[in-house]
């Protein structure tokens, strides 16, 4: 049953801002902050467990990706392994050119920034518009000069747009460039398999994944080149100091392991609820709803829509028994359409009136038809 049905709050529709801890990632941290508190690094008795738990995380997670273990490195979450990714290779590349895109997470676009003022030339690469890259235009910008690294993300955490990523991976490697894509919306939500894609580092976050928030983790390919950007002890192979945070790490691992379990059913269920919110928003507001994003080529979980004629985050101001959002988390709380619509050439007023409505584990057909019974009698009642 749904968090919200059981405790009487709002429906939640936003698990691209974060999804709710498993109880089976919760019971897998709990451990490690009682009995087993030992610092991993430790020489004793009580580091074994903690050691132990990190191997069996790693692994965990490692087999989600089709990685090995030693291409794991932990993190204190997804801003940091996108920092470590981008510029951990960037600083140690010859070349002074990063191509990314203009709807990337400000992770990323921050990262790429504090290169610029670096003298690195940044790139941002045209897009369709549903917000994909095309790989011939991959392919044309990293032919006008050499490139240190390409980093697209695996899915928006907007409009759930899925990129090509094998084939876009395919093109930077051969001009020499290494490929980084953030994939916190797409772990545990789309099967993934690092060998297949071609990517030589991808993000993931826990608390996109029902792991607490705090944790997150890099895939780097074996023999990538890679400085830290955080130095210290040398844990994690000397590429992320710090005392690893066993218990947050034993939940990753252990969210990490439920998602392989539930794969793909869980995708095609997400899916399938994605589909029916669309198909009722439409039946209740006839011409009046609009998809942003691509129709076919998109996160199960995300459906991201503008209502004509309405301000979306002024509409989820009067609905109170809903938990959604009008873009990215990391936007919120800005009157302004997103600059993720906006890259994609979407109009002012559609942005403006978008919606992003973000499924998960927990969430049920009676929720959705419910949400829009919600939606639908707030946007008659504003026009």
């Amino acid at each position: 049953m749904s968090h919200s049905a059981c405790a009487g709050l709002p429906i939640y529709l936003d698990y691209n801002a974060t999804t709710p801890v498993d109880p089976e990632a919760l019971e897998a941290a709990l451990p490690y902050l009682t009995t087993h508190f030992g610092n991993p690094s430790s020489g004793h008795h009580y580091a074994r467990a903690p050691r132990r738990a990190l191997d069996r995380a790693r692994g965990q997670l490692a087999r989600l990706l089709g990685a090995t273990s030693a291409e794991i490195v932990f993190t204190g979450g997804g801003s940091e392994a996108d920092t470590l990714a981008i510029r951990g290779t960037a600083l140690r590349s010859s070349r002074r050119r990063i191509v990314t895109l203009a709807t990337e997470h400000p992770a990323v676009l921050r990262a790429c920034d504090s290169l610029r003022a670096e003298g690195f030339t940044v790139v941002l690469l045209p897009m369709d518009g549903h917000g994909r890259a095309d790989p011939g235009e991959l392919r044309a910008a990293v032919r006008k000069q050499p490139t240190a690294l390409v980093s697209i993300a695996y899915g928006n955490s907007e409009t759930g747009t899925l990129q090509p990523i094998a084939d876009l991976a395919a093109v930077a490697r051969d001009a020499g460039a290494l490929f980084h894509t953030d994939a916190a919306q797409a772990v545990g939500k789309v099967p993934i398999d690092v060998a297949a894609l071609g990517v030589d580092l991808l993000t993931v976050v826990g608390h996109k994944m029902y792991a607490p928030k705090g944790v997150g983790a890099l895939y780097v390919r074996s023999g990538t080149p890679l400085d830290p950007v955080v130095h210290g002890g040398g844990q994690e192979a000397g590429l992320r100091a710090g005392t690893e945070n066993v218990a947050f790490i034993a939940a990753l691992g252990q969210a990490a392991e439920i998602a392989g379990r539930e794969l793909p059913g869980s995708a095609v269920r997400l899916a399938s609820l994605r589909d029916l919110l669309h198909a009722e928003l439409e039946a209740a507001l006839p011409g009046r709803i609009l998809l942003n994003g691509h129709p076919a080529e998109r996160l199960p979980s995300t459906l991201n829509v503008s209502i004509d004629g309405i301000s979306g985050r002024s509409l989820l101001a009067t609905i109170p028994e809903l938990a959604a959002a009008t873009g990215s988390a990391c936007h919120e709380g800005v009157d302004a359409p997103s600059p993720v619509l906006l890259a994609m050439d979407l109009p002012a007023e559609r942005a403006i009136a978008a919606l992003r409505l973000s499924l998960g584990r927990w969430s049920t057909e009676q929720e959705l038809r419910q949400a829009v019974l919600l939606i639908a009698k707030a946007v008659t009642a504003s026009t």
